[in-house]
C-alpha cells in the first residue's frame, strides 16, 4: 500500500503523488540482461548463424534474459540506428561487389605533357567491408577483369558471387532479370570458381556496399592525392596501396574493430583458395579461313587444317599464344607473331601435295629419281638445271612422280630413257611417250651421223608426230 489518504493527497503535487502511487521498477543487472547487439550483428554474417541460435546462446543460464520475440524486436530497433547499407546481412566470403569510382586522377606524360585520366577501380567484400582499390588506364574489358584479378589476389581468395555493374565491357546483353555475361568474363569466373550476378541498371541499392566503398575511397584516398602529380600507373597504384592500408585499419564507428580485423575474422576463412595459375587475359575473334587455309589476326597469317577452308573459326588470343577453335574444338595453336604480312604455317595443316612441295629439295628429288633408274635421275636433274625458277623444276618433278604412280616406275624409266635418247627431257615429252606407248618399243630413235642435234625445246610428242 502507498499509505496515502485523501487528506494527505490534497497537500501533494501531481509529481509527488505519482511517485508515491507508482514506484519505479527495481533496477536489473543490465550486463546480464542486455545482449551485445554489435556482436550479434557481426555473428549473423557467419554462414549458418541465425537469430534463434544467438538468442539461445544469450538466454542460456541467464534468468533475466529477454524472450526470443523481445530479443528480435530490440535487435531490429538497434539495427535501425546503423546506415541503411549496413542493414543487409552478408555471409562471410559470399559476395564481392565491384565498380569504378566517378572521380579520376590525372596522369601526365613526362615526354609530351599530355594529360590522361586514370580510372579508379574499387572492390569490397560484403561481410567485412574490406576494400581494395587500384588505378587502370581505361574501363575496357581487359581493365575490368585485370583489376578483379588483382583484387582476388589482394584478398587471398575467391568469393562465391561477384556483383558488378551492367557495363558493356562485361555484359553482352543487358537485362534486369537475366543479364548475359560476355565470353571472357564467364571464363574468368569459371577459372576462379565464382558465380556472376550483375546489379540491375539504375539500381544502386543492388550493390550498396561498393557504392559506400567508392565514397570512402574518394574521401580517404583520392582527396588526399588531389595535389600530387603522377606520371604513370605504377607510381599512382603505389600511392593508392599505401593509403588503402590506412583505410582498412580505420576503426568502425558503431561496430567493434575495423575492416581488416573483420576481414580476418569473417571473410578470409570463408574465401575459396585461388587456383595455382593466374587467369590470363585473352581476346575472342571470329575469322574466316582463306583458300590458302590461313586466318588473319592483327596483320599476320596463321594456318589451320586445310579441311576448314571457307569456314569460320573462333580465335582465342593472349599476348603470347593464338588458339583456333572450330565447333568448340581446338584445331590449331601458334605462338603470336607481330610481323605483319608474314605467314606461320604448320606442315600438318597442309594438303599432302602442298606438304610434299614444302619438303622439296634438289638432292631429295634426285635421290628419288635414282631409285627409279639412271635415266629418270637424268631427267630430274635436267628439270632442276634448265628452269628459270626452282619452283618450275619442282613442279615438273612432282609431275614425274605422278607419272610413276600412274604408269609404274618401270615404264617411267623406259620413257625417260627414250626422252634422253631423243634429247627432249621435258615433262611433256616423258608424259607423251607414256601416253602413246612408245616407251614399250625397243628400237629407240637416235640421231643419225651428220644429222642436226635435237634441241631441248623440241617436245617428244612433236618429234614422234
Amino acid at each position: 500500500m502507498a499509505g496515502v489518504d485523501w487528506s494527505v493527497a490534497q497537500t501533494l503535487s501531481d509529481e509527488e503523488l505519482e511517485a508515491r502511487l507508482y514506484r519505479s521498477a527495481l533496477p536489473r543487472n543490465s550486463k546480464q540482461l542486455l545482449p551485445d547487439f554489435a556482436n550479434v550483428h557481426t555473428e549473423l554474417k557467419r554462414a549458418g548463424v541465425t537469430l534463434q541460435l544467438l538468442w539461445e546462446e544469450y538466454a542460456k543460464d541467464n534468468e533475466l534474459a529477454f524472450k526470443y520475440t523481445s530479443f528480435c524486436v530490440k535487435y531490429r530497433q538497434w539495427a535501425m540506428g546503423l546506415k541503411r547499407s549496413m542493414r543487409q546481412i552478408h555471409i562471410g566470403g559470399e559476395k564481392l561487389f565491384v565498380d569504378y569510382a566517378g572521380q579520376t586522377i590525372p596522369l601526365i606524360d613526362a615526354v609530351t605533357g599530355e594529360i590522361t585520366k586514370a580510372q579508379i577501380f574499387v572492390a569490397t567484400l560484403g561481410a567485412s567491408n574490406y576494400t581494395f582499390a587500384c588505378a587502370t588506364a581505361r574501363q575496357t574489358t581487359a581493365d575490368w577483369i585485370g583489376a578483379q584479378v588483382l583484387a582476388l589476389e589482394h584478398f587471398g581468395g575467391a568469393p562465391r558471387l561477384i556483383v558488378p555493374d551492367q557495363t558493356r565491357s562485361l555484359i553482352k546483353n543487358s537485362c534486369s532479370y537475366d543479364p548475359q555475361n560476355n565470353r571472357l568474363y564467364e571464363e574468368f569466373a569459371a577459372h576462379y570458381g565464382c558465380a556472376l550476378l550483375a546489379a540491375r541498371p539504375a539500381h544502386p541499392r543492388d550493390k550498396p556496399k561498393v557504392e559506400c566503398a567508392v565514397l570512402v575511397v574518394e574521401r580517404w584516398i583520392l582527396a588526399r592525392l588531389r595535389n600530387r602529380k603522377f606520371f604513370n600507373l605504377t607510381e599512382l597504384n603505389h600511392a593508392i596501396a599505401l593509403l588503402l592500408n590506412d583505410l582498412n585499419a580505420r576503426a568502425f564507428k558503431k561496430l567493434p574493430g575495423n575492416r581488416r580485423s573483420a576481414f580476418e575474422q569473417l571473410d578470409l576463412p570463408a574465401l575459396r583458395p585461388l587456383p595455382a595459375k593466374r587467369f590470363e587475359l585473352f581476346r575472342w575473334k571470329s575469322a574466316k579461313v582463306n583458300i590458302d587455309y590461313h586466318v588473319e589476326f592483327e596483320g599476320h597469317y596463321y594456318s589451320v587444317p586445310h579441311t576448314l577452308v571457307r569456314t569460320t573459326v573462333e580465335l582465342r588470343a593472349t599476348d603470347t599464344l593464338l588458339e583456333c577453335y572450330s565447333a568448340n574444338q581446338r584445331v590449331a595453336c601458334h605462338a603470336v607473331s607481330h610481323i605483319k604480312g608474314k605467314h606461320t604455317t604448320i606442315a600438318d595443316h597442309m594438303p599432302a601435295s602442298h606438304r610434299a612441295h614444302l619438303e622439296w629439295t634438289p638432292q631429295k628429288l634426285i635421290d628419288w629419281g635414282l631409285r627409279i633408274g639412271v635415266s629418270t635421275a637424268q631427267v630430274v636433274s635436267w628439270q632442276l638445271e634448265h628452269r628459270a625458277h626452282p619452283e618450275q623444276g619442282y613442279r615438273a618433278c612432282l609431275g614425274l612422280q605422278r607419272l610413276a604412280r600412274e604408269f609404274t616406275p618401270a615404264r617411267l624409266e623406259a620413257a625417260c630413257t627414250r626422252a634422253v635418247a631423243i634429247r627432249s627431257l621435258t615433262y611433256r615429252s616423258v608424259s607423251s611417250i607414256l601416253k602413246t606407248g612408245l616407251d614399250r618399243q625397243h628400237n629407240l630413235p637416235t640421231t643419225a651421223p651428220g644429222a642436226l642435234p635435237l634441241h631441248d625445246n623440241i617436245r617428244g610428242a612433236d618429234y614422234f608426230h
